[in-house]
């Protein structure tokens, strides 16, 4: 399997590269914008590939990054866009520039992936984009997380209108909302809170659904927590 995961040097998506790296037979690329840590991951396994990239404010042009991936890959098979930013902050107290950020690093730039990618994918390839409990429709929302939330809930809802786009090219397009996870993104947004489930513990459970759930399942939005939305 040729995949692709797209916020990957750190947190939740650090361990899925690791967890699939397991399994010679996936051949896998990592992106993000911290070159060392990237390097560092790569480093662990033959079978990772570091790319280095930032698609969050459009300053990087679409064909570099094309260009990037094509270096190791000409087609792919399973994309999953774990990038995500997340600032704790009152809705009248954000800053424009916060806003912009997590919009941008939450929905523009998996939405631009995708857009890239999608020409190098083929029939029962699968794109798994990472929401949150905060974008779960009905869920229990939380103050100082709006603009969070909101991002969340846009890559949900493009992931349900990708799946009808991309029907006809045989390529599934699902979405896992999952509740808190350990991991620094979320200790620096809420120092001391300790959430109940470990990166490490549910990165198997990301890989097992990208590799094998579109087979069963088309648009759907999983809601992955302990707690009841």
């Amino acid at each position: 399997m040729n995949i692709i995961v797209n916020g990957g040097s750190r947190g939740i998506g650090k361990e899925v590269v690791l967890y699939l790296s397991q399994d010679p037979d996936n051949h896998i690329i990592v992106t993000g914008r911290t070159k060392k840590a990237l390097d560092s991951l790569s480093e662990t396994s033959p079978n990772i590939f570091a790319v280095e990239s930032d698609l969050t404010v459009q300053d990087e042009p679409s064909g570099t990054y094309r260009d990037k991936i094509l270096k190791h890959f000409k087609n792919v098979d399973i994309l999953i866009n774990m990038a995500g930013t997340l600032i704790s902050e009152e809705f009248m107290n954000t800053s424009d520039k916060e806003a912009r950020l997590m919009m941008e690093t939450n929905f523009f730039g998996p939405a631009s992936v995708i857009r890239i990618l999608k020409p190098l994918m083929n029939e029962g390839s699968h794109i798994v984009n990472i929401s949150s409990m905060g974008g779960f429709q009905g869920s229990v929302k939380f103050s100082g997380l709006a603009y969070y939330s909101a991002s969340k809930a846009a890559i949900a809802t493009l992931s349900e209108c990708l799946a009808v786009e991309f029907r006809d090219s045989g390529i599934s397009v699902n979405c896992i909302a999952l509740g808190a996870v350990q991991t620094e993104m979320l200790e620096a947004a809420f120092p001391g809170y300790k959430a109940p489930v470990l990166a490490s513990e549910i990165a198997p459970f990301i890989s097992y659904f990208a590799l094998n759930c579109h087979r069963f399942m088309n648009g759907k939005i999983i809601p992955v927590a302990l707690s009841n939305p």
